[in-house]
């Protein structure tokens, strides 16, 4: 079962997955990314009294202040969706890596799955990378065996594509833009997307003016862009994905506290880490495990002051996220302005600064 928090009598009335619906043109779910990464716009929003600024990203060095700290999501996105062929028929397969069971073993999500059977050989980048269908896992996936010379991951990196999400329909030229400059840890299918606007140059800014930098690590699962399905989003099935808290940031969070400062977390993931581990603990501490933690209205933010993130999509949890720490009404007109104000939208969309 997720974890959920809130005081029920608080928030039945935001309950029903529509509640968190908004009419969001097509043109403006961003295709591409801008360039340079900290160009995008960034609205602002103050969750005490709703306002909001618009700005550009690059003038967080004006928003952010001394004694602040931004907590930031390093894992890196693994280039996991391969193209190829049954071995013995040449029929085309997509395969989408999901979970690294062992060390060459996986679970696999394929198309089309008919011709994945137990037993079923694929070959990928001209014999670079073959792999064997050992088992069909609950809910169709598969459990696949792989074959290669040397590292697995040193074989993504050259045959991979990015599992860019489902609304990006144009090819991405640069697979690095689909990583955060900070990206260390492989492990997600997907990127902590808030952290695509960061240049290294822009963090460096920060931090000379004495806002501090810290990482965790949270590999962002497909089911991230799972939609909510059930009317009632308490019985929404929430997705598990694993976490890693370190000392040294656990350290400057209780730090920061101490002294008064703001922590912010740069994405959903960071923010879900964060309340993560200090639901499960009772305080912030280094701290690894699984979290399938899901944040609406109204639960009590235990380590937060503010989030920054990108403008996600109608119905998702992560709007349900949002609305938990802005506030329900400030989310919603905050997403109204922003389509009337053409800002654009998802993984390579602007962002948000919520104080």
């Amino acid at each position: 079962m997720p974890l959920f928090h809130g005081r029920m009598d608080d928030c039945m009335n935001l309950m029903t997955k529509s509640d968190y619906n908004f009419d969001l043109p097509e043109e403006l779910i961003a295709q591409t990314p801008v360039e340079p990464r900290d160009s995008s716009r960034l609205m602002c929003l103050n969750r005490q009294t709703g306002e909001i600024a618009h700005h550009h990203f690059r003038d967080l060095t004006e928003l952010l202040k001394l004694g602040d700290l931004l907590v930031v999501n390093d894992s890196r996105v693994l280039p996991a969706r391969l193209y190829g062929q049954k071995e013995d028929t040449g029929a085309n397969m997509e395969f989408l890596l999901l979970e690294q069971k062992e060390q060459k073993r996986w679970e696999v999500m394929v198309k089309p799955g008919r011709r994945a059977k137990i037993g079923s050989r694929f070959v990928f980048g001209d014999g670079l990378l073959r792999a064997e269908v050992l088992d069909v896992l609950e809910g169709g996936n598969r459990l696949v065996e792989f074959e290669c010379q040397g590292n697995i991951f040193s074989v993504l990196d050259q045959i991979g594509q990015m599992p860019l999400p489902p609304y990006i329909t144009e090819k991405l030229q640069d697979k690095e833009r689909y990583q955060t400059v900070y990206s260390h840890e492989l492990g997600s299918a997907a990127a902590p997307t808030a952290g695509l606007h960061f240049t290294k140059e822009l963090m460096a800014r920060l931090e000379s003016m004495g806002v501090k930098i810290a990482y965790v690590t949270l590999h962002v699962g497909l089911g991230t862009f799972r939609p909510v399905k059930e009317e009632n989003i308490l019985n929404h099935k929430m997705h598990s994905e694993h976490y890693h808290l370190p000392k040294e940031t656990a350290d400057l969070i209780n730090e920061t506290k101490k002294n008064g400062g703001r922590v912010i977390a740069v994405g959903t993931t960071s923010c879900r880490t964060l309340e993560s581990v200090a639901t499960f603990t009772g305080e912030i501490k280094e701290a690894e495990g699984w979290t399938n933690i899901f944040i609406y209205p109204s639960y009590e933010f235990k380590v937060l002051d503010g989030l920054i993130t990108n403008f996600h999509l109608p119905e998702s949890t992560l709007i349900m996220l949002v609305s938990a720490f802005a506030g329900y009404e400030h989310t919603m007109n905050a997403y109204h302005t922003a389509v009337a104000e053409k800002y654009r939208f998802f993984s390579f969309g602007d962002a948000m600064l919520i104080l």
